[in-house]
């Protein structure tokens, strides 16, 4: 048994680490695991509903950081959990994906010679404007254990010299959709209080920086929106809304456009699989429009998720507007989906490992 701390902070980080935490504490090895939360997402709708819906054991400690700049933010959770490793002196510290809060554990743990292990490791976007992409890197060139989700993570990996401690797990992003699919058949009344009929609208999300916090660009992608012509559930994430104030909320002229409040995983795997077709910039929901057979267009310049574009139920259509609405009515997937990362099981097999 290890003792292990968790470090999360971030809507996609509480869904990888809901299978984990159950891997690590329920499976042979009987881990004990201490879950920090940074409170990088604070907002109970990004927070504390994942923790419900998922089954998240409550955290140990709450670092309640918040946003901010990005330097501040990282060093407040930084000098948060170097407190906490110095008391409870774990044998590693587990981080999650590309997040501040993925940065912050992978520093800390480095600095104090605590081994760090990065699920998600090996991903590449090869641009490095996006905030995301440093953190990845820095953390894969921290880490003692690199958990990839696909061989071609690996292969990313090799590339920049990193060889020991690496292992193709699959994506545990697979273990969760598994179980959350089987939730929300009970819980989920997202459908009827949306007035909404499988397959009658398109889903739309937006929530990175890069799309956020260029005027142009988000302003080109709602445009695009009215000009799809079909109905379009867009859940507003809080960075999102703040985005679109300033831009004088272009979105509430758009009479196809049902923007709503962000809505826990439960009723979001619900709207994803019974959408017509996505359109995002996340990369969790690029895996589970895959998984869920739901064609998707990644609202970016690039995406990690290449296995998902190369078999050909993912395209890469930017933020142009006319290149986003000619997709929207053109883009059709081929009739076969083979099997993407490992399917269910990643989180089992990360708990061995460790």
């Amino acid at each position: 048994m290890a003792k292990i701390v968790s470090v999360v902070g971030a809507r996609p980080q509480f869904i990888k680490a809901a299978p984990v935490c159950r891997a690590l504490r329920g499976g042979p090895a009987r881990h004990a695991e201490i879950l920090v939360h940074t409170g990088q997402h604070y907002d109970p709708a990004m927070s504390d509903v994942f923790f419900d819906e998922l089954g998240i054991p409550a955290p140990d400690h709450h670092l309640g950081v918040g946003s901010g700049p990005h330097g501040a933010q990282t060093g407040a959770m930084l000098a948060g959990i170097e407190r906490i490793l110095m008391d409870e002196r774990p044998d590693t510290v587990l981080i999650y994906g590309d997040t501040n809060s993925t940065l912050a554990g992978a520093l800390a743990a480095a600095k104090m010679g605590i081994p760090a292990a990065h699920v998600e490791a090996g991903l590449r976007s090869y641009n490095r404007r996006m905030p995301e992409e440093i953190n990845r890197v820095a953390a894969d060139h921290v880490a003692s254990l690199l958990f990839c989700p696909s061989q071609s993570a690996a292969d990313n990996l090799a590339r920049e010299g990193i060889i020991r401690g690496v292992h193709v797990v699959g994506d545990v992003m697979a273990d969760a959709l598994a179980d959350g699919s089987r939730r929300a058949e009970g819980r989920s009344s997202v459908l009827s209080r949306l007035g909404l009929e499988p397959g009658s609208f398109l889903l739309a999300t937006i929530h990175r920086a890069e799309n956020t916090d260029d005027a142009s660009r988000l302003r080109a992608i709602v445009d695009a929106f009215g000009r799809i012509g079909e109905p379009i559930v867009f859940p507003v994430h809080p960075r999102t809304r703040r985005a679109l104030a300033a831009l004088g909320d272009p979105q509430t002229g758009i009479a196809s456009l049902k923007a709503i409040e962000p809505v826990g995983y439960l009723d979001m795997i619900m709207l994803e699989r019974s959408a017509r077709m996505i359109l995002t910039d996340s990369g969790g929901i690029q895996k589970e429009a895959y998984w869920l057979g739901v064609p998707c267009l990644t609202l970016r310049g690039e995406t990690e998720w290449v296995e998902t574009v190369e078999a050909g139920w993912n395209k890469v259509v930017g933020t142009d507007g006319a290149a986003i609405v000619r997709a929207v009515r053109e883009f059709q997937p081929p009739a076969s989906r083979p099997e993407l990362y490992g399917g269910p099981g990643a989180s089992a097999l990360i708990a061995s490992l460790l």
